[in-house]
């Protein structure tokens, strides 16, 4: 036990020198970092919201326009399904009025296969009983579609679960360290942002649907049509956004519902500037699918105008002087250039799948965050110094090995911790300080095994070696299982649970190498030197 190979005397040197050299950016003030190479100085520990402020947003979502969305999706399904193969099945009179979508079936005799093909897109409710969507026959030939509450429960379920990946992305995209980004309820997401004073940047982003199409205006509709918001059949109105530029922000044109083109298919998005205005623009590129299908639609329209809009807003709408090819094309519009980062941000991230709208929002101040850390560091200073007492009263020699085996620890937390990015919450102070006075439970059983030898009648170099060897089992049965505590907190917990969790994980893992190996090491370093004929512990 007492014997170390030279490789493992300079690995574990190294392990220690590593951790301290990584602990340093997280240490020294910034200011005397500059000279460093900047992704060494960056990589240290960040804070959380509780200790060095930022925004707590909370958005929920908007369930009437969800479940209208939901319905008009069906719409598209039921328009698509009727005209597959070569049987189509005439439908007219299409309403989506009173949150149901109704049709007429135009031949009585295909009424069983319109419902045979729609059943299709119908599914029972996990173990509820019920269908996602009733389906039944009004005045003979009317079919309608009703979603239950069972279905629309699921599908809000399943597009807020779509939803929080999306706002992850984009908060993501804005190079935000350790945000937390969580459900809560059926309905709600939490968004807590560290360092990020101005929340309004935040809240334009998240808000954003990102729902890219692109729809051939309908030039058929007259202006009175289009002042009166009546729009011909198989068109619609939309608003001009305030982004469009003077002249049409707040205006009104009619397009068609027939979406040529839609940002699902979008590859990426970059801000850019447009060559001959100079002016900020958005420049995508789709996919080859997406490619081909554009290169289609704008080698069949050639002259005629073509609507971009976002979130049912209209952008802009261009002639398509030439055929499009090669897959790329150019959002302008009255854009600043953060106005055009942050929308080609929402267009890479993916469309949100339901609308949100934020009901909640705090900023949080860094004086509670440096306040705590001050106070923090307090605790963990006289914790440290007391610990320190009582083992160099308790244990001399060996009270100075756990001294600095306590010091290295506290660095190696550091270190580790910066490494890996981790993130320092309240919570996580309370788990190193904690860490701090665990760590000596190590030293003490080896101590007084190494007591314990030295009353059976062993000599000095055996009572250290049963010391070491029978008290390093129970050693490690016991942090297995706080290790396993700490992975499971950080599997279930959130948040500040997760800080505290991780913070505990390491220090256990480093309390163990600095309380056993590096101890032992310097204990064998100091008998092979000494060769002491009496040991005192």
């Amino acid at each position: 036990m007492l014997d170390f190979p030279r490789w493992k005397v300079w690995l574990i040197w190294l392990s220690i020198a590593l951790c301290v050299v990584f602990a340093i950016p997280s240490i020294v003030p910034g200011q005397y970092l500059k000279a460093l190479p900047k992704s060494f100085a960056e990589t240290k520990i960040n804070l959380g919201l509780d200790l060095s402020g930022g925004s707590h947003i909370l958005l929920e979502a908007d369930r009437g326009s969800f479940i209208k969305q939901h319905i008009e999706t069906m719409e598209e399904t039921v328009r698509t399904e009727m005209r597959r193969g070569g049987d189509k099945i005439e439908i007219g009179d299409i309403s989506t009025a009173g949150n149901r979508l109704s049709f007429f079936v135009r031949d009585p005799a295909q009424i069983d296969e319109a419902r045979e093909r729609i059943s299709k897109f119908t599914a029972g409710v996990g173990m509820t009983g019920q269908r996602d969507w009733n389906v039944a026959f009004e005045d003979g030939n009317r079919m309608v579609l009703t979603p239950t509450e069972a279905g629309i429960n699921a599908a809000l379920d399943s597009a807020m679960d779509v939803a929080r990946e999306v706002v992850s992305k984009r908060i993501d995209e804005m190079g935000t360290k350790e945000p937390t980004i969580i459900r809560q309820g059926q309905d709600r997401i939490v968004v807590q942002v560290p360092g990020l004073q101005d929340p309004d940047a935040l809240k334009s982003l998240l808000g954003k649907t990102a729902k890219l199409e692109f729809k051939l205006v309908d030039q058929t509709a007259t202006p009175e049509q289009v002042a009166q918001r009546r729009a011909p059949a198989g068109s619609e109105i939309l608003p001009y956004s305030a982004d469009a530029g003077p002249g049409v922000a707040g205006g009104f044109i009619a397009v068609q519902r027939r979406v040529m083109i839609s940002g699902d298919q979008l590859l990426d998005a970059q801000q850019g500037y447009d060559q001959t205005s100079n002016q900020p623009v958005v420049n995508i590129r789709f996919d080859g699918a997406g490619g081909r299908r554009f290169a289609k639609v704008t080698q069949d329209n050639v002259g005629k105008p073509f609507a971009i809009i976002l979130d049912g807003q209209v952008l802009s709408a261009p002639n398509i002087n030439e055929p499009i090819l090669g897959g790329s094309a150019q959002i302008s519009g009255s854009f600043s250039v953060e106005g055009a980062n942050q929308l080609a941000i929402a267009l890479r991230s993916g469309k949100l799948p339901i609308a949100l709208k934020v009901v909640e929002e705090r900023t949080v101040g860094p004086d509670l965050g440096a306040d705590s850390i001050r106070k923090g560091a307090i605790a963990g200073i006289v914790a440290t110094i007391a610990v320190v007492f009582f083992m160099m009263i308790t244990y001399l020699r060996f009270g100075v090995y756990t001294t600095l085996a306590l010091l290295v620890n506290a660095l190696m937390i550091l270190g580790v911790m910066a490494i890996f990015n981790a993130t320092l919450t309240l919570p996580g102070i309370a788990g190193f300080v904690l860490t701090i006075g665990a760590a000596v439970d190590a030293n003490v059983l080896i101590n007084e095994r190494i007591r314990e030898e030295q009353r059976r009648g062993r000599n000095i170099r055996s009572s250290i070696e049963f010391g070491y060897k029978e008290a390093s089992r129970a050693i490690f049965d016991a942090n297995i299982t706080n290790v396993i505590s700490a992975i499971i907190m950080f599997w279930f917990g959130t948040g500040p649970i997760r800080g505290f969790a991780v913070v505990l994980a390491i220090g256990i893992v480093t309390s163990v190498f600095t309380g056993v190996t590096f101890t032992r090491l310097l204990v064998a370093d100091w008998v092979k030197r000494s060769r002491p004929k009496e040991l005192v512990i």
